[in-house]
């Protein structure tokens, strides 16, 4: 049964409706487990589906090349004005469409094509559009990539010290998509100042940790900051770019018209809820407590001999080395998708395998703190990693089959925010 209900998509679509509801269903039995996933609330799902999502809105409250925008205005002015308190910036742009896009506007406000840009390399946690060769941002500007020490699987910063000295970067990125451990902002900026580079953060993991005080946070170090607006932020498919004011001309003209047209005012008005939610001391206590699980589940699976990058986590993210388990990422993600155990297999630094069969798995615990699980669920859920991955390595489906038995069993007593069994 859906909150907000869904009678009309029942009735004109069966097919798409039957989905969405074996959709709902799945995400309600499964432990889910995926770094960059959550739970919104009913709110932001009621935002998300209002007629908002008729309207075209070119421009900037104020500024519009459409009219009837006495509505919508009102609506992004609530959006920047909370993402810029929520998060104490001189500046916020909330249009963008994604977290891709976002970092895209970074590039076409600070560089020329060709330029150098210096960000953390993608097998060793960063992310796509930090300069990474498949994507337009490693093929239209000149990337400079920085590692993880070996030892100690953290950032190496005297190396981005090194590198940005000798390449002379027009942007360093810091952030990204698989990084276990607290980026340090004033290091990079300190870097950055003494390179001559724009220092860009890409928060968009850690974006709820920084919001709720679990994470420090790049504001006061960081020219521009990037973020998707769920994952740990909880709110709705969208993305946000905050900056210092110096640099608010450049980005909101990257934005638009530099990079898009028309933002999503449904989208934006959902931000606008999720921000608003993020402010309460509530939320806080959220943040703190999805670090609090994910340091007792990464303490529970070191017990248990699993190899985890950087030896464990500051935040809401476990990356594991599967070597000495004896079996790679993408079996055992299948199985442990199997068992009720949702998350994604994913390169470990200097991982031999193939990107697309590497040896680790990636696990974050924002979306099970949002159903309520605490750290004396976290000890459970690593014996069924345990158990499931043994039973891949020895393709034993009868393991798997009983583990997503007692998947279910558990969250059943956990509500799911925007879905519920019918009684």
């Amino acid at each position: 049964m859906h909150e907000p209900a869904v009678p009309h998509l029942k009735d004109q679509d069966p097919e798409i409706a039957g989905l969405v509801e074996d959709e709902a269903r799945r995400q309600y039995e499964k432990l889910r487990l995926i770094a960059s996933e959550n739970y919104v609330s009913e709110a932001v799902l009621e935002a998300t589906g209002t007629v908002l999502t008729n309207k075209y809105s070119e421009g900037y409250a104020g500024r519009r090349y459409y009219e009837g925008q006495q509505n919508v205005d009102p609506i992004e002015t609530l959006a920047v004005e909370r993402a810029k308190a929520l998060f104490g910036a001189e500046h916020a742009n909330v249009q963008p469409y994604s977290g891709s896009p976002a970092n895209l506007a970074v590039y076409l406000a600070f560089l020329e094509p060709g330029d150098p840009v210096m960000g953390l390399s993608l097998p060793m946690g960063g992310h796509l559009t930090h300069g990474w060769s498949v994507s337009a941002t490693g093929k239209w500007f000149r990337p400079v990539r920085y590692d993880v020490r070996a030892d100690t699987g953290r950032v190496d910063m005297d190396q981005v010290r090194d590198l940005a000295l000798k390449e002379r970067p027009k942007v360093i990125w810091c952030g990204g998509t698989a990084i276990p451990r607290t980026i340090d902002f004033p290091a990079f900026a300190e870097i950055a100042r003494e390179a001559g580079a724009v220092l860009a953060a890409d928060v968009a993991h850690i974006a709820g940790l920084i919001a709720g005080g679990a994470h420090p946070s790049p504001v006061g170090h960081a020219d521009v900051i990037t973020t998707t607006t769920h994952k740990t932020l909880r709110g709705p498919r969208g993305a946000m770019i905050l900056s210092t004011a110096e640099h608010a001309k450049a980005v909101d003209k990257a934005v638009f018209p530099g990079l898009q047209g028309g933002p999503h005012d449904h989208t934006t008005a959902a931000i606008a809820v999720a921000l608003k939610e993020a402010a309460r001391p509530g939320f806080a206590a959220y943040a703190r407590q999805v670090v609090a699980n994910a340091k007792v589940l990464a303490a529970a699976l070191l017990d248990r001999g699993y190899d985890l990058i950087s030896g464990g986590t500051d935040n809401h993210l476990i990356l594991i080395d599967l070597t000495s388990k004896g079996v790679a990422g993408k079996p055992a993600a299948q199985a442990l998708d199997r068992a009720g155990i949702e998350l994604n297999y994913n390169a470990v630094p200097f991982d031999p395998r193939k990107p697309f069969d590497p040896s680790g798995l990636r696990i974050g615990t924002a979306a099970i703190t949002t159903r309520g699980l605490d750290e004396g669920r976290m000890p459970q859920v690593a014996a069924w990693i345990d158990e499931v991955v043994q039973a891949a390595a020895k393709q034993d489906e009868a393991v798997v089959e009983r583990v997503a038995g007692q998947v279910r069993e558990l969250l059943a007593g956990y509500p799911m925010p925007g879905w519920a069994p019918t009684p």
